[in-house]
């Protein structure tokens, strides 16, 4: 394996070399077409002939109807009920980093619930100088704050611990979005009450069947998490907690507590059933890893990608795909077309935000022969995204949680792409 960029011509050289020879590949491919007359541009259409629809046909605005493949999938036998189970981002048919709420995975424990603002309380007890009780009225009062953040289950790639296993980047890698938050500063709230010296963890529950309650630190909670009201732009959907729920940067999708009703501050971890039956990772000599957070650096190609084959043929091809680190912001993302033995560092597209979800792109001009699409992710601290050999060689195939390995695409000369593991 080498770190060594490939020697391919550049995407401004090829660009280069196409516009001396006359016409670009792309353009060469349109004008072989335009030699015969295309009712679409030389004959009126229908679209074109009579009214659209008026300002008030959609009082919310909706996806148009050739859109209607992007939406969260959901695998029944993954889980025995849909009410405590997972759907997946489909982050194949995806650009940019933001993901509209409505294809935003949810993972539920007990269902996601309907709790109107007017019903909902915010308690903070424990180890504080002021027990207190908030509305969801007494919380918009509080100074707001703005992050951009990803949220990924502790699971997401966990079924390809012990092979490749899942057909389609949403099903891999889909447990996964990104979305801006607008809230309180946890902080803020926890000031107000007071904390205790001795007030060492935090542990937040929610207004659900499952309460699904989790620990963090004291320092965790005082740093970026966010009491969030909003996403997007607009109030959380029901499937995301709404009115409020926990944002905590960095860190696995089951600290996110929804509907989140209490903030007991106490002098050790609870330790509760979903902390310790779930959410550790089992390693080969029967130990569990406890408290295992962060998220590490990870990266995929969302295209091509088993859905989101090759359909044009040969020539110019823009790889595109998403990094993202719990450490931090990515600094540079790599892709190798050769399974690994040859990296090119990809173009970062926008903003390389901390804890936020990266887009890069790699443009080639691809001959039609196949490939094995990989990317690996750097994040500021220097961490390297490891390959699943060098993960299993540590912590074995027996897991679930925490699976950042790189992800493998088989791209065959047909432009069909296939999961696969290079042995």
């Amino acid at each position: 394996m080498t770190d060594e960029p490939e020697t391919g011509p550049s995407r401004r050289g090829f660009l280069r070399q196409t516009a001396l020879a006359g016409a670009g590949l792309v353009a060469g491919a349109t004008a072989a077409r335009a030699d015969t007359p295309d009712p679409l541009i030389t004959e009126v259409q229908p679209w074109a002939t009579e009214f659209g629809d008026a300002v008030d046909a959609h009082a919310y605005g909706m996806p148009i109807r050739f859109e209607s493949h992007v939406r969260r999938q959901y695998v029944e036998w993954l889980t025995e009920s849909p009410v405590s189970s997972i759907n997946f981002t489909p982050i194949h048919a995806l650009e940019g980093t933001i993901t509209p709420q409505g294809c935003a995975f949810e993972r539920h424990h007990s269902g996601a619930i309907e709790l109107s603002k007017q019903d909902y309380r915010l308690m903070i007890n424990g180890l504080v100088e002021r027990p207190l009780v908030f509305t969801f009225e007494d919380l918009l009062r509080f100074p707001r704050a703005t992050t951009t953040a990803f949220c990924e289950c502790a699971a997401n790639g966990g079924m390809e611990w012990g092979g490749a296993q899942l057909e389609g980047c949403q099903y891999t890698q889909g447990m996964i979005h990104n979305m801006e938050y607008v809230g309180v500063p946890l902080r803020v709230l926890l000031e107000e009450a007071g904390v205790k010296p001795e007030g060492k963890w935090l542990y937040a529950e929610g207004a659900d069947a499952s309460s699904n309650g989790r620990s963090m630190p004291m320092e965790k909670a005082m740093d970026d998490v966010m009491l969030a009201f909003f996403a997007n732009g607009e109030a959380l959907r029901k499937e995301h907690g709404y009115p409020a729920r926990l944002v905590v940067p960095g860190w696995e999708g089951n600290m996110w507590v929804k509907w989140v009703r209490r903030l007991g501050v106490y002098d050790q971890a609870v330790e509760s059933r979903e902390e310790t039956s779930k959410y550790t990772d089992l390693m080969p000599d029967g130990r569990a890893r406890k408290w295992t957070w962060v998220m590490d650096a990870k990266s995929v190609i969302t295209s091509p990608s088993p859905q989101v084959p090759i359909r044009h043929g040969k020539g110019p091809l823009v790889i595109s795909g998403l990094a993202w680190s719990g450490n931090g912001a990515v600094t540079r993302v790599d892709v190798s077309l050769d399974g690994g033995r040859n990296w090119t560092p990809a173009r970062i597209t926008g903003e390389a935000r901390a804890k936020a979800l990266t887009r890069f792109h790699l443009d080639i001009d691809w001959d039609g022969s196949e490939m094995f699409l990989q990317s690996r992710a750097v994040d500021e601290t220097g961490y390297v995204q490891p390959t699943k050999d060098a993960l299993r060689e540590i912590r074995g195939r027996n897991n679930v949680y925490h699976n950042n390995a790189i992800q493998t695409w088989w791209v065959r000369a047909d432009g069909e792409v296939e999961n696969v593991e290079i042995a």
